[in-house]
């Protein structure tokens, strides 16, 4: 958006900035909806010729798609993968595709003017309201590694969610998605591009897996670890050589405080990779290696 603060139709002028910011990105948002309507109402947008990224939690398993597109025609939506962890959703569709959107803003701060746009009905629907937070990168209760905590305070409709965010200049910055208490969070462009890239070539988000039940305990004096509780037969604990009853002490040099913290780490990146632990076996130390596997897809 451009607007000349000397000029005295300033509202006007922001106004029509940002209703051409919404026209611009309208082009590349589109209507989910379940076959019969009224399961799904969300909203998504154009990541690559043929193929849109959408809100994961507003999609059930098992459900018939239809995408509502720009020109106002319909297409037939397949899902491509999902990952709930980040709430991102990939589909498919056939013939003419939207506009993809090019991810290009930069960082937006915390008080900065902000849109959301969705689509229903066959129509635009858009929000406007401003950045209440822009912080680091965080990690969301499911495990999933967010780039940036982006929060906006604006009104989103239901139907809206899984559409775009725009920052001033009516550049997208990412997805808006309902956090808790319906909190408007923005999935930023390059969390997008991240997962919807191993969704493309995977069909979902490969993550660590260790094949251990574990349970935190206090290891006196003022210690903690993690007791295995169970090995999968055939899983990479079972591999390393780990029996039921070990105590986990240490990761990586790193001591164990939290089974939570230790298995929320099993990002993508951690698959394939080696781990030293640090154990105790009936009171002896014991070291193992541990090949981090994949987790299984169920």
């Amino acid at each position: 958006m451009s607007i000349d603060p000397s000029s005295p139709a300033l509202l006007e002028q922001l106004s029509t900035a940002m209703a051409g910011a919404v026209a611009q990105a309208s082009r590349s948002v589109v209507a989910v909806q379940s076959v019969p309507p009224g399961r799904v109402r969300a909203s998504g947008f154009a990541w690559r010729d043929g193929l849109i990224v959408t809100c994961e939690e507003a999609i059930p398993d098992e459900v018939e798609l239809v995408v509502g597109l720009p020109d106002g025609s319909h297409a037939a939506a397949t899902l491509v993968g999902r990952d709930p962890a980040t709430d991102i959703a990939l589909l498919r569709i056939a013939g003419a595709s939207p506009t993809p959107v090019a991810f290009d803003a930069p960082p937006v701060q915390s008080g900065v003017i902000a849109l959301g746009v969705g689509a229903a009905d066959g129509a635009p629907v858009a929000a406007a309201g401003i950045v209440a937070l822009a912080g680091p990168a965080w990690r969301s209760l499911r495990g999933g590694d967010i780039d940036a905590r982006i929060e906006l305070d604006l009104r989103l409709r239901r139907s809206a969610e899984g559409g775009l965010a725009l920052d001033a200049r009516g550049r997208a910055i990412g997805m808006t998605v309902f956090g808790p208490r319906r909190r408007v969070l923005v999935i930023p462009g390059p969390t997008i591009e991240r997962v919807a890239g191993l969704l493309a070539a995977h069909g979902r988000v490969p993550r660590g897996y260790l094949g251990l039940a574990l349970q935190a305990v206090k290891v006196e004096p003022t210690g903690f670890g993690a007791m295995v509780m169970g090995v999968a037969a055939d899983g990479p604990g079972a591999a390393a050589g780990l029996h039921q009853g070990d105590l986990l002490l240490a990761w990586n040099g790193e001591p164990v405080h939290s089974v939570r913290r230790l298995l929320r780490a099993l990002g993508p990146a951690s698959v394939g990779s080696v781990a030293r632990l640090s154990l105790k076996r009936g009171g002896e130390p014991l070291e193992a290696q541990l090949i981090v596997g994949e987790r299984p897809a169920d």
